[in-house]
């Protein structure tokens, strides 16, 4: 019961996680610049991101403009594209096999091994998905904080961090709590091991005990047996699981 909660809590974090994913990759607020002239009345802001970069002056209405080419970007950005889209793909195949691995689930009901494992293949991708968007996340903010302490630049050209900066440093503990949550599961031994071993077998193991006693056990004597016991050829033994036919000759004295 307590299992299938913490299940339950995994998915929903694994949810969260996935929306935050699509944010910090659709969002333009990577890096931030404000670019402030001689006229107080004139202000612009720069947003820039993974797709578009965004201006807005003074309190007019953004417009934004989709990079002309991928090389124009720098490094941070390229890698943080590519990193971004595997997030998504982990994330959300990671909650889709989820699903089949739920103990609430029909799917696999009666191999509960292979539900565990495929829950725990689900907590996998989550944390991997976890570390595709903290990596490009932390690495633009070192390069922002890097350039923003580096005298050759000039004011116009520092920037500061973005709010998708902030939403993938929570969304990569989203991601990772679920992974961890999903890892966590106890895995149901296997059918033919010492402590997943059915109930049925066990009257098969009783009935191979039976017999194996009976192998050492010293043989009936037929002169102890009775009269019509020994006038029959052949004397059926009373242990139940183990019709042992014991033959005897007919010409007993």
């Amino acid at each position: 019961m307590v299992q299938g909660k913490c299940e339950l809590i995994a998915l929903c974090l694994g949810i969260i996680g996935l929306i935050g994913a699509v944010s910090v990759t659709g969002l333009p607020m990577w890096k931030v610049t404000a670019f402030i002239g001689e006229n107080i009345i004139v202000m612009e802001t720069r947003w820039e991101g993974l797709w578009m970069t965004c201006f807005r002056q003074a309190n007019i209405h953004m417009q934004c403009k989709v990079y002309d080419s991928l090389l124009f970007l720098p490094l941070d950005l390229q890698a943080a594209r590519g990193l971004t889209c595997c997030a998504l793909a982990l994330s959300g195949v990671g909650l889709l096999v989820s699903l089949v691995g739920l103990r609430c689930t029909l799917c696999l009901r009666d191999q509960p091994r292979s539900k565990s494992l495929i829950a725990m293949a689900a907590g996998l991708m989550q944390i991997l998905a976890s570390v595709c968007v903290i990596i490009p996340v932390s690495w633009t903010a070192h390069t922002i904080i890097r350039d923003f302490y580096n005298p050759l630049l000039i004011d116009a050209q520092r920037r500061e961090l973005g709010e998708a900066l902030y939403i993938g440093w929570v969304t990569s503990a989203f991601l990772l709590a679920s992974g961890i949550i999903f890892l966590c599961r106890r895995v149901d031994p296997k059918p033919g091991s010492f402590h997943g071993r059915p109930q049925a077998n066990k009257p098969i193991l009783n009935r191979l005990q039976t017999f194996n006693s009976l192998r050492h056990q010293p043989l009936v004597q037929t002169n102890s047996l009775s009269i019509q016991q020994s006038r029959n050829p052949f004397f059926f033994s009373s242990y139940p699981g183990f019709p042992l036919i014991i033959s005897y000759p007919l010409d007993l004295k």
